[in-house]
């Protein structure tokens, strides 16, 4: 039974195999068409109570070829009720990840969710190439943050206002 093989039979066989497995990958495959342009690698809250600073944001990594220049843009809510923050930055060759941040917030509530809008535009801000919603939620209200920074400069020395003091 082996003898009956030679060599124009193996390899058609292996032509088949890999034939076979070429149009079971190609139906298989996912169109880069329908991928979002963006991953959102994780986000959420900080709390910084040396600085007295409450901020969220998120890390987002490109997954589908953005032109350089393009715009990443983020408008997060205000939780403490005023007009949405925004925060944007250009898309470089260097990197393929990126972090947006709100400036410092106040009024951060424990549970509520704030809701996030990133968006993508061309590097004249002209044309919206893609955008998504997220929200985030803090475990903890942003009364544990302090009025005005524990510590002032870089050798974390103490604020000298009474008001930054505990129970000052």
């Amino acid at each position: 039974m082996i003898g009956n093989w030679n060599e124009k039979k193996v390899l058609a066989v292996a032509v088949g195999l890999v034939a076979i497995l070429f149009a079971i990958g190609w139906l298989s495959r996912e169109d880069p068409s329908h991928q979002p342009y963006l991953k959102i690698m994780g986000g959420g809250f900080v709390f910084n109570y040396r600085n007295a600073e409450v901020f969220y944001g998120f890390t987002a990594q490109v997954v589908r070829p953005l032109a350089s220049g393009s715009i990443i843009e983020a408008s997060f809510e205000d939780p403490g009720g005023g007009g949405p923050h925004q925060a944007s930055e250009r898309v470089s060759p260097m990197t393929d990840r990126y972090s947006l941040r709100s400036p410092p917030v106040r009024g951060v509530e424990a549970g509520k969710p704030y809701k996030v809008v990133i968006s993508v535009y061309d590097r004249q801000r002209e044309k919206l190439i893609w955008r998504t919603e997220r929200s985030y939620k803090s475990q903890i209200s942003d009364k544990v943050v302090p009025d005005a920074p524990l510590t002032v400069g870089p050798g974390y020395h103490l604020n000298p206002e009474p008001a930054a003091r505990p129970g000052g």
